[in-house]
């Protein structure tokens, strides 16, 4: 069959002109607004999968765009609480009163304990002396310092007030339970310890003065006349660690050359025997006649014998 003619185009209409197709029009950049909505839409998203990191990567993006944006501020301080990174906490909120409570977390868990406390009372003076999260900071830091009697009477009062199935209560009562230890060892436990001991070394005991705390220069010192002390003694080797039916100084040594192949050791080839060796005569043998004789009648017998054959 003969090949399909090319269609002509269709003729132009009069007054009609070839107009070029039109590009897409460029999209239009998001406003503000909408890009803070989309970025708040992921950062929810992200605190709720417990994908801390990228959600603070998300309150940077927030906050350059909104430096003064207050929700942003203080999820991204809570963000840096959990994840730990107390001391850019403290960077962030170091002048600003507003976040007393976490600055005086930040400060306590940095162990920078004086500070923590004039930060809590200021947070006590903002948001009340009943208010649950300033009483268990409290607590802590009593307990740290030493003050056993006021962090059990703080744990005692939060255990009053907390839900018997809450986490909250769990932990309450172990933090209770380790005040009430340390209170029973200073009013019972140490003079119960003191009845138990001798009376002289009772009695030295509470008339020597108390042990001084050592010093760096004191504890270089030791260190230093430590070393300078008698040399060690060599150590011996132990017989365990030999091999079996080995004894010292009545084995011989091993072979030095024992990784090498025979062939590339020095004593290849000692000691033995060439193929063929002593099988003929030497030089300078003179035969007997009694022998060439006895030699000539062998080789004449097997001659005849093979005739036979």
């Amino acid at each position: 069959m003969p090949p399909n003619a090319p269609q002509k185009p269709a003729p132009l209409r009069k007054g009609a002109v070839n107009k070029p197709k039109q590009k897409a029009a460029p999209k239009q950049p998001l406003s503000t607004a909408e890009r803070l909505k989309r970025l708040f839409n992921s950062l929810c998203a992200q605190i709720d999968g417990g994908h801390f990191s990228n959600a603070l990567k998300t309150c940077d993006k927030i906050l350059r765009l909104d430096p003064q944006d207050k929700d942003a501020l203080q999820t991204k301080l809570f963000l840096l609480l959990q994840t730990e990174q107390y001391s850019t906490a403290l960077a962030m909120i170091d002048a600003d009163d507003t976040y007393a409570f976490e600055k005086a977390y930040s400060l306590y868990r940095t162990n920078h304990e004086s500070g923590a406390r004039e930060a809590l009372e200021i947070s006590k003076r903002q948001k009340g002396e009943d208010e649950r999260g300033a009483m268990h900071l409290e607590a802590q830091l009593s307990y740290r310092e030493g003050s056993y009697q006021t962090a059990f009477d703080l744990y005692t009062q939060l255990l009053d007030t907390s839900e018997p199935s809450s986490d909250e209560h769990a932990d309450i009562l172990t933090n209770l339970e380790a005040a009430q230890r340390h209170l029973d060892f200073i009013n019972t436990g140490y003079l119960h310890a003191l009845d138990s001991l001798p009376s002289a070394t009772a009695a030295n005991l509470e008339t020597n003065p108390p042990p001084q705390p050592t010093t760096i220069a004191a504890a270089i010192a030791s260190a230093s006349a430590a070393d300078v002390g008698p040399a060690r003694k060599e150590k011996k080797l132990r017989t365990k660690r030999l091999p079996k039916n080995v004894v010292l100084g009545v084995t011989p040594p091993p072979d030095p050359e024992r990784w090498l192949k025979k062939s590339e050791r020095s004593t290849f080839g000692q000691g033995k025997r060439r193929k063929g060796a002593g099988g003929g005569a030497t030089q300078g043998i003179v035969d007997s006649p009694a022998a060439t004789q006895s030699a000539g009648q062998g080789t004449k017998a097997s001659s005849k014998s093979k005739k036979k054959k």
